[in-house]
């Protein structure tokens, strides 16, 4: 249902913030990507009220402060903030999978 999707996007964001690169099914990848970017706009500029408006999305203070982090870096950036790479398919069912990283290298 919605709620159990809503919340395991919300996972996997949190998940690519403390990891910076997960793998993942090629189509959870490409709803992630248009489910997370929002989120790094939001975080290009440091204000309370940005602060307050991703932590209604992530529900996450311990992850608030890595996520302005990343906006600092791509506070020139206009957009495509996360890469999908292709990477094969999955050995149980053949699903398509991807893995998620950020663009910019110096994220890492």
């Amino acid at each position: 249902n919605s709620s159990h999707k809503k919340s395991m996007f919300v996972n996997m964001a949190i998940s690519l913030l403390k990891y910076k690169l997960i793998r993942t099914t090629y189509q959870k990848a490409k709803y992630l990507r248009s489910f997370f970017e929002p989120i790094i706009t939001l975080s290009k500029t440091d204000n309370i009220n940005n602060r307050r408006l991703a932590f209604s999305k992530l529900k996450s203070k311990t992850i608030l402060n890595d996520l302005f982090k990343i906006g600092k870096v791509f506070k020139d950036t206009p957009g495509g903030y996360i890469r999908v790479i292709k990477c094969g398919f999955r050995n149980g069912d053949s699903a398509k999978m991807a893995v998620l990283k950020f663009s910019d290298s110096k994220v890492f």
